[in-house]
């Protein structure tokens, strides 16, 4: 079996952190290791991320001089050993079988990468309309936009999909764009496409549903619409980001 590094890059994720590295320790089988890329917290991120390490076979948490996702998901991958890298959001669950699907997914030598479908919920509901929609805009938006590319495979996967690929065709491809604030998942699997097709697997995993509580509900659909659709039109990602702010 592949070896599979996990990366979390963190900014002032203390809420959210803790049980997603308490359920990755239900994972069967556990990740090669576990690798924490913090971007400046100022909260107790790190402090429970350290707690946690004696349950890992190996968790590392590394420093980013600079905070931003793209950045810090690099130099996660530059400190990885594995032959498979997944990328996870620290307020992102995975089922206990997830390595089991990455690793079955990319023993297909035409598939080069892969994310999940994201469930968002929140203490009290489940967002199934704004978690439906991005769903299917995995699929749409690329043949909108991209239609060359979505016949030979391109999907529109984004972060809280927990995007996995092979350690090789990322480094082949320069891994993410680090001056991209917003889309550098969506970019990177288009680079990733001559390789093989992009999956989303029929597996669930729960991320937070964070910034639909902070925003509201036609708000939040509204930017999600929007962002992807200007996206595939050209709009700079500089200028997409900022309708984004961080919601902790």
């Amino acid at each position: 079996m592949s070896s599979i590094s996990i990366i979390i890059p963190t900014l002032n994720e203390e809420r959210d952190l803790p049980r997603t590295l308490r359920l990755l320790q239900r994972l069967t089988p556990q990740p090669l290791e576990v690798i924490i890329v913090d971007g400046g917290s100022t909260d107790r991120t790190c402090q429970f991320a350290d707690a946690l390490r004696p349950c890992f076979r190996s968790l590392q948490i590394i420093g980013c001089a600079e905070a931003g996702r793209a950045r810090q998901m690099n130099a996660g991958a530059a400190q990885a050993t594995g032959d498979i890298l997944c990328f996870l959001h620290a307020d992102t669950a995975l089922p206990d079988d997830a390595l089991l699907v990455i690793q079955h997914t990319l023993n297909d030598p035409k598939t080069a990468a892969g994310g999940f479908i994201s469930l968002m919920r929140g203490p009290s509901t489940t967002r199934w309309v704004t978690s439906f929609h991005n769903y299917i805009k995995t699929y749409y938006a690329p043949l909108l936009f991209r239609p060359r590319l979505f016949f030979r495979g391109a999907r529109l996967l984004f972060g809280d999909q927990v995007i996995f690929c092979r350690r090789g065709q990322f480094e082949a491809v320069g891994g993410y764009d680090s001056r991209m604030p917003i889309m550098e998942e969506a970019d990177l699997l288009i680079r990733l496409v001559p390789f093989g097709r992009v999956r989303q697997v029929n597996r669930v995993v729960e991320s937070s549903d964070r910034r639909v509580a902070a925003w509201g509900f036609w708000k939040a659909n509204r930017i999600y619409l929007a962002i992807g659709m200007l996206w595939g039109l050209g709009y700079p990602p500089e200028k997409l980001k900022r309708w984004f702010e961080d919601v902790r």
